[in-house]
């Protein structure tokens, strides 16, 4: 059996990577990119891997123009949920019928923002990255630890029995790549769990200008982060959703083994681009409030990068 066709719609760190792995298992992966067109068409993408050594697909098959993508089974999105106004059309040009399109964003809601703009047919999943990685520059990537993906389905019109196919069909590509995989059956949970890490750690990162291990060696700033990680746990499981038992403190232990790492958000805020701040934090403060479990400090911290993205020169 043919191994299905990849798109990939925004091939920043996040898409490259998976693109870049999917590819080396010898899926058909076809990049769409804006700036970093001429860079890729002429030396491919490389990966700088801690854990893979360093990898580079060239030549890579990229396009600055959607249309002129062929159509693709699977989409991965890789483009920052602020660019979610500008995505529907790329991935409408983009995707076979009833494609599986994969949205790898942090945050909460990115999928019923998209929902609707997006022909019915299209199955739209929830892929959460559990991945240490940064780009360096025009088409290379640094990774640093991990990889991981879960998947969850949103919407498309499956039954029960076909979403399960779904994704485990996903879950088996990445598998096929290297990756860990693992399938979720609630996509909020999956999303609200993943929150619980990034928001505390994206915004502290800006506010206080530091790394995972610095912010986790001084015991002030690791109290904030541990404080952060439980307000979210509280409105987690105040909307629905249960946690894992001291996840916390599991979380805080998990990212003390890993290299010294800057998140995304730091990597937004130094070149001045918009950060995330309303699927990050807008919308779970929202649903937090909604089930009168408010969330004060993660509020403080939103108000805080507000005012440091509203002064970019």
């Amino acid at each position: 059996m043919a191994k299905p066709r990849i798109g990939v719609i925004g091939t920043g760190a996040i898409g490259g990577f998976y693109g870049v792995m999917l590819a080396r298992a010898g899926y058909d992966v076809h990049f769409l990119l804006r700036s970093e067109y001429e860079a890729v068409k002429q030396n491919g993408i490389t990966i700088d891997s801690m854990v893979h050594g360093e990898l580079n697909l060239n030549p890579a098959q990229a396009y600055d123009d959607a249309a002129q993508m062929p159509a693709c089974d699977w989409l991965l999105v890789g483009a920052k949920s602020t660019s979610n106004a500008a995505l529907a059309p790329l991935i409408a040009k983009a995707a076979a019928p009833g494609a599986r399109v994969v949205l790898l964003q942090n945050g909460l809601g990115n999928e019923d923002q998209l929902r609707d703009e997006l022909p019915a047919d299209l199955h739209l999943i929830g892929g959460l990255c559990y991945v240490c990685l940064y780009r360096k520059g025009p088409g290379v990537v640094v990774h640093q630890d991990n990889g991981m993906i879960d998947l969850a389905y949103h919407s498309g019109g499956a039954d029960a029995q076909a979403q399960e196919q779904i994704i485990a069909e996903g879950a088996a590509m990445f598998r096929e790549a290297g990756l860990r995989a693992r399938e979720q059956d609630n996509l909020d949970s999956a999303r609200w769990q993943k929150l619980v890490w990034n928001a505390p750690f994206n915004g502290a990162s800006v506010v206080l200008n530091a790394g995972t291990h610095a912010l986790l060696a001084n015991p002030a700033s690791r109290q904030l982060i541990r404080d952060l990680m439980q307000e979210v746990v509280d409105a987690a499981e105040a909307c629905g959703h249960p946690m894992p038992e001291a996840l916390a403190d599991k979380l805080l232990m998990g990212t003390q083994m890993i290299p010294d790492y800057l998140p995304s958000m730091h990597q937004d805020w130094q070149h001045k681009r918009p950060m995330e701040l309303d699927n990050l934090y807008g919308e779970a403060l929202r649903r937090a409030e909604q089930a009168g479990r408010p969330m004060p400090r993660i509020a403080a911290l939103r108000d805080m990068l507000q005012f440091i993205q509203d002064g970019y020169q």
